[in-house]
């Protein structure tokens, strides 16, 4: 059932510590952390919704498609948007048929605005700023965040401040949050680094932090969560199996996770048809593999990391407290996977139309391995997240394709080519 809604609540909506249980009210303060013990904190319902209860069928006016199609369960009935969410959930048939699973869809997070999952965050974190009153917005980030932050921030006529660590940005991603209008730092370290000095640039007050810290960035992320159960259900007639997903920040897991428990709260999905949550990093950074093949209950903090998939390239997973549990009460798993392995999955997924950049193809380079090994069943209706577009990061799309070969300017040289 829902949790009874404690007296800080504002319509039914307030702040939790997930390891104390303290509560706080949602929009009074910028809080980010618990004040008693610093656990994490999660948004909370006094009536999560039902299917019925999302679009057309929502009491409120609003959107009937994207995140806001979903306002019922979120803490406004609209937030500063582009518009963002509805994206594909694309049909593989030959790489369903290679992997050698039931079913296999594609949810290219990809098309989004600014081309990542990060704007359904986006979308309710600027909302929020803006209710608490704040002036400038601050992130650290691999890249897609930066670029969220900006455009999102430019939307809403905010000021933004942007931390990525130093020559490990793809390119199209500074440029995106460069246009945009974002500060940006370039930080002599990697990107938890990055994390460590905005957090505290945060505590002092100097910005609003919109790192997935921040427990309003997940309520929009878990609306891909809805979208991948309405539109799979509506194709097969059932919920997929699983769900495999890069983790990076692991904030994703944590969101789908959350999203699932509202849903199971509200009675609209038994617990037995939760999709088994199943986190893919690359092996040169996968703290949270690491943590659930030895059965801990806590990541140890990689301080070096290193692989091309620049998107999961983080060592301290912030949301780890959130996600662990997400995947072994759901019955998922987490594999870690060689950038060989990530680059021959962006490509299978080229092959096929869908252009992603490496960290998403995490999630099919998981699948494969996890089919290998018999982890997944070759019975299994399976849903592969991929957060970003192709386009984020041009050189290693380059780098993953073919040559340009050069010819005459002559049309009988250039047939006489095709030919050889």
């Amino acid at each position: 059932p829902a949790p009874a809604a404690p007296d800080c609540a504002a319509d039914g909506t307030w702040l939790a510590c997930i390891a104390c249980d303290e509560t706080f009210a949602p929009f009074e303060d910028v809080r980010y952390t618990c004040d008693d013990c610093g656990g994490l904190l999660e948004v909370r319902y006094a009536d999560p919704p039902t299917f019925d209860e999302f679009g057309a069928g929502a009491p409120s006016e609003g959107p009937d498609r994207g995140v806001w199609r979903y306002r019922e369960a979120l803490p406004f009935d609209l937030g500063v948007t582009l518009p963002e969410g509805d994206t594909p959930l694309h049909r593989v048939p030959r790489i369903e048929e290679a992997v050698g699973v039931d079913a296999l869809r594609i949810k290219h997070e990809g098309m989004n605005p600014t081309g990542s999952f990060k704007d359904r965050g986006m979308t309710v974190g600027v909302r929020v700023a803006k209710e608490l009153g704040v002036g400038a917005l601050a992130c650290a980030s691999t890249g897609n965040t930066s670029a969220a932050l900006a455009a999102y921030g430019g939307r809403g006529d905010m000021q933004t401040l942007v931390l990525l660590p130093a020559g490990k940005v793809a390119a199209g991603k500074v440029a995106q949050a460069s246009l945009h209008g974002a500060r940006i730092l370039e930080v002599d370290g990697n990107f938890d680094a990055c994390l460590d000095i905005v957090q505290e640039l945060a505590a002092r007050g100097e910005a609003y932090l919109l790192n997935s810290l921040n427990p309003f960035r997940l309520e929009g992320q878990k609306t891909i969560g809805f979208e991948i159960l309405e539109e799979f259900r509506a194709d097969y007639g059932v919920f997929p199996d699983r769900i495999v997903l890069p983790v990076g920040n692991a904030g994703n897991t944590s969101a789908l996770y959350k999203g699932f428990r509202e849903l199971v709260q509200s009675g609209a999905l038994d617990v037995d048809d939760v999709p088994k949550l199943t986190g893919v990093q690359a092996e040169g950074a996968a703290p949270m593999v690491e943590a659930v093949e030895e059965g801990n209950d806590e990541i140890r903090r990689w301080e070096e990391v290193e692989t091309r998939a620049t998107a999961i390239r983080i060592g301290n997973p912030v949301n780890a407290p959130k996600a662990l549990p997400g995947i072994r009460n759901t019955g998922g798993t987490a594999v870690a996977v060689s950038d060989s392995e990530i680059t021959a999955a962006q490509r299978h997924l080229a092959a096929e139309g869908v252009g992603v950049e490496p960290a998403s193809a995490a999630s099919l380079a998981g699948l494969k391995k996890l089919r290998r090994s018999g982890v997944v069943d070759d019975d299994e209706r399976v849903v592969c997240l991929t957060t970003g577009h192709l386009l984020k990061d041009p050189d290693a799309a380059y780098e993953a394709g073919g040559d340009p070969e050069p010819v005459p300017n002559d049309v009988d040289a250039v047939v006489e080519h095709l030919g050889e």
